[in-house]
Formats: C-alpha cells, structure tokens, sequence
C-alpha cells in the first residue's frame, strides 16, 4: 500500500509558517505540467513565480490535487490553476526561505526487497 502525496501537506505548512513570520509568500510552477492554467505571458524558461499572499489573490483553494485561485495580472482577472505535481516549491520574497518539492518520477519496475534508501531529500532554500 503506498502513501499519498506529502507535497500538498507540506505546502500548506510552509504557506502558514510564512504568513506567520510576516513575509510573503510565493508559489513557483512549472507552466509545463498538463492542466495548468497560468497567464504564459509570464512564464520564463518554463515556470512561473507567484505571489500568493492574501493581499494579492482571492479564492485560494489547496487541495490534495491542486491550487488555485483569483490572480490580476496587469490589472486583469485571472483564474490560476495548478496541479500539485506542477508545484515546484514555496519560498517568501523577501528572503527566498521555504521549501522545493521532489519532482515526482515516472512509475518503474517495483524495486526488490532490500535495504531501505530513506526517503528523497528536499531542499531548503535559505
């Protein structure tokens, strides 16, 4: 039996934790990932960064498959809508301190029983 997704978990706590701390908090996507909807005339090399503070957007949904919500963009109104495998990571603005997630990796050949690796590295930008 495999586990669901942390990455949904763990966005919502590094949001909180930012807003906590009196920073903004901004959301990085790759634009790539089928199903996402973000303005393209902002995308660069692939991803788009976001501002996802309160003040900037209304309507924020995270949920176990995606996030969304109500963005202006040169002044127009825009639904976001990102996969949770399209997030690539939280960080505040002002500092770049947050988290990136894994990116998952296609399904392969179940492993053979062995010793376990541990689970994968997530890095924390400071």
């Amino acid at each position: 039996m495999t586990m669901s997704s942390s990455v949904p978990y763990l966005l919502r706590a590094v949001y909180d934790w930012i807003l906590d701390n009196g920073f903004t908090p901004y959301l990085v996507v790759d634009a790539a990932v089928d199903g996402t909807v973000v303005p393209l005339e902002y995308v660069k090399d692939g991803q788009i960064v976001l501002n996802i503070s309160p003040t900037a957007i209304r309507d924020l949904k995270m949920t176990s498959e995606s996030v969304e919500f109500s963005g202006r963009f040169s002044g127009t109104a825009y639904l976001v809508y990102a996969p949770m495998e399209a997030i690539l990571g939280v960080v505040a603005k002002e500092n770049g301190e947050g988290m990136w997630f894994p990116r998952e990796e296609a399904a392969g050949p179940p492993l053979a029983p062995g010793p376990s690796k541990g689970p994968p590295e997530l890095k924390v930008v400071k």
